[in-house]
């Protein structure tokens, strides 16, 4: 990517101070009588160095940032380097047609498939048209009606997720906001048909949920999978969304941390410094764990397939399981102080507490 187009964030300065270095070392060097390539690769060795560091050592906030960031592939870039003969289908046969979720049959590496994302635009005219990513239960509704014609012709689903979380608005809840992502949880885990979910960006709350429930779910590396944004968790439970960086840690939502409480696959490693980057490396990477995912997975009878869905969600969220991944602490970081009452570990033994026991007369 061209260094003068590069939008840098926050922590990225002192790697913007060695790219404006390089690309002033490079303009002279054309002109110049004494040639500077020995030092644009000392500069480059640096950079990259610096690169490693910086984003091996990222802060969960930080990973949000690079969630975010305006240069990352997104849904449709997916959908034009990875997708052979791309078919977009519309509608949900009860009110509309929603943009913030795309439908399309095509063709990953030798497998046609059925592709469900969510699209949050790139240009601002984009962006307001597709609601920022955020779906209203129209797209839910057009989702699950492709996902079923997918069971009926015997093709594999994948779904992209990239959203905020689904949207807000009026009209959304009058046509049944929660109503339309409930169905696509329940409908979803038992489709007869391979389901791979890969979170591409961000994985904000029911939004992300609605087409998220399948075989596999993977993250790619500074993604991020959450109940809530950032910025929605701090205005509830510290009342200031200024405190979005302490609940981005508190709220575990990065795929080392999903990874290391087993609620996610697996973990899709992105070019070195983010997916923005390299929009075509982080596509490859992608492109080869669906094509090994669906090779996997078609060699699973149906029945068992659905079988360990089913027990697969009943896993998420066990209390004994969880209180002790999160006692443990194994392979994750510290995470931010939050009020007493509202921790997982009070939440999953008050839950526990009150179960209902078996045999009970």
């Amino acid at each position: 990517m061209n260094n003068n187009t590069t939008q840098y964030l926050p922590f990225e300065d002192a790697i913007a101070s060695l790219d404006e270095r390089i690309s002033r070392l490079k303009s002279e060097n054309k002109s110049a009588e004494i040639d500077l390539s020995a030092k644009i690769r000392t500069l480059q060795a640096e950079q990259t160095a610096l690169l490693q560091k910086t984003y091996s050592t990222l802060t969960p906030w930080q990973t949000v940032q690079v969630s975010r960031h305006p240069h990352r592939p997104l849904f449709t870039d997916y959908l034009s380097l990875m997708v052979k003969e791309p078919r977009q289908l519309h509608g949900d046969r009860c009110f509309g047609d929603d943009p913030a979720i795309m439908t399309v049959l095509g063709q990953i590496g030798r497998q046609k498939v059925l592709i469900v994302g969510q699209n949050k635009g790139r240009d601002t005219k984009e962006k307001i048209k597709c609601n920022f990513g955020c779906p209203n239960p129209e797209g839910y509704r057009k989702a699950m009606a492709k996902m079923k014609m997918a069971e009926k012709f015997g093709l594999p689903i994948v779904t992209f997720i990239d959203t905020p979380g689904a949207y807000p608005g009026i009209g959304a809840e009058e046509r049944g906001q929660a109503q339309a992502i409930a169905v696509n949880l329940m409908e979803m885990s038992r489709l007869k048909t391979p389901i791979i979910s890969i979170v591409i960006g961000e994985g904000g709350s029911g939004g992300a949920l609605g087409i998220g429930v399948g075989d596999r779910l993977a993250m790619l590396q500074y993604a991020y999978y959450s109940v809530i944004s950032p910025e929605g968790c701090a205005g509830i439970l510290w009342h200031d969304g200024a405190e979005a960086e302490k609940a981005a840690k508190a709220l575990r939502l990065t795929s080392k941390e999903l990874k290391g409480l087993g609620l996610i696959d697996a973990v899709i490693k992105e070019p070195l410094g983010g997916a923005h980057r390299s929009i075509h490396d982080t596509v490859y990477n992608v492109e080869q764990y669906i094509i090994r995912t669906l090779r996997e997975l078609k060699h699973v009878k149906l029945d068992t397939l659905v079988e360990k869905r089913y027990q697969k969600i009943c896993a998420v969220g066990d209390s004994k399981t969880m209180i002790a991944r999160l006692e443990s602490k194994k392979d994750l970081p510290e995470t931010a102080k939050i009020p007493e009452r509202l921790s997982a570990k009070v939440q999953l033994e008050k839950t526990a507490r009150q179960a209902p026991t078996e045999n009970v007369k």
